[in-house]
């Protein structure tokens, strides 16, 4: 599973509008933002690396800060490379996976519904739902909303919650698939609409619409203990270690 998901890794990364290949990496840069987040690399499995090829990729980042990815069995040489070359790690994440055979889907909560977004306002709902979620403001720019069609275009599924009444409650995302895979990522519910159970039924809804179309595995990482019960309620196992470093 882990050489699934770092494979899918790199073909999502070389999917982004910008991407460059630095020798054994390849950068899924956008220049539409300079979030780190959404501007980072990833190795290549099966490429050997050495000192001169992580110094390329710093360079290859240009202005934005250089930053990986990736999942550590792929690439067990790679750490000691990047701390000689002044990266700091950021975090050590588990990866959890879900299978049809796995997957619970609960009901929406009360007072609550999921769709998938169509028009720009339902877009840019979701996505300040997003950014006040993860301690932003509610807002979102139109290059947000071209960045989610676009991903939308090539395969990725969207699901918004709203409430009854229509307001914005939170939303999520998976990438587009990648032999029969894809990373789901940015669940996120407002706070004042927590604790119900809307974030479980937010990703399970995800990974249902993508088993929906013939895919077989859907996987993510739990930010902390709390999350972590959410998703293993919906039938998400842990799998494997991630890294996450940065210069």
């Amino acid at each position: 599973m882990d050489l699934r998901v770092q494979r899918a890794v790199v073909a999502n990364l070389r999917n982004r509008p910008n991407a460059v290949e630095a020798g054994p990496f390849v950068l899924g840069l956008d220049l539409s933002t300079d979030s780190p987040h959404i501007n980072y690399a990833t190795p290549v499995p099966g490429i050997e690396i050495t000192a001169g090829d992580v110094r390329g990729l710093v360079q290859a980042f240009g202005s934005l800060k250089p930053r990986l990815e990736y999942v550590v069995s792929c690439a067990p040489e790679l750490e000691k490379l990047l701390l000689e070359a002044g990266f700091t790690v950021e975090s050590r994440n588990e990866y959890l996976i879900c299978t049809p055979g796995t997957l619970a889907v609960p009901p929406a909560p009360d007072g609550f519904e999921l769709s998938e977004p169509v028009t720009d306002d339902e877009y840019a709902g979701m996505i300040s739902a997003q950014n006040e979620a993860f301690g932003g403001g509610f807002n979102a720019d139109p290059a947000d909303i071209e960045r989610y069609r676009r991903n939308t275009a090539k395969g990725a599924v969207q699901m918004l919650a709203r409430t009854t009444d229509g307001q914005y409650a939170g939303g999520g995302s998976a990438v587009g698939p990648n032999g029969g895979l894809s990373e789901v990522g940015g669940i996120a519910v407002r706070p004042e609409f927590r604790r119900n159970g809307l974030g479980g039924a937010i990703t399970a809804a995800i990974a249902e619409r993508l088993f929906a179309t013939g895919n077989d595995v859907a996987w993510l990482e739990a930010s902390g203990e709390d999350s972590w019960r959410v998703y293993e309620r919906v039938g998400f196992r842990a799998a494997g270690q991630r890294l996450y470093i940065s210069k």
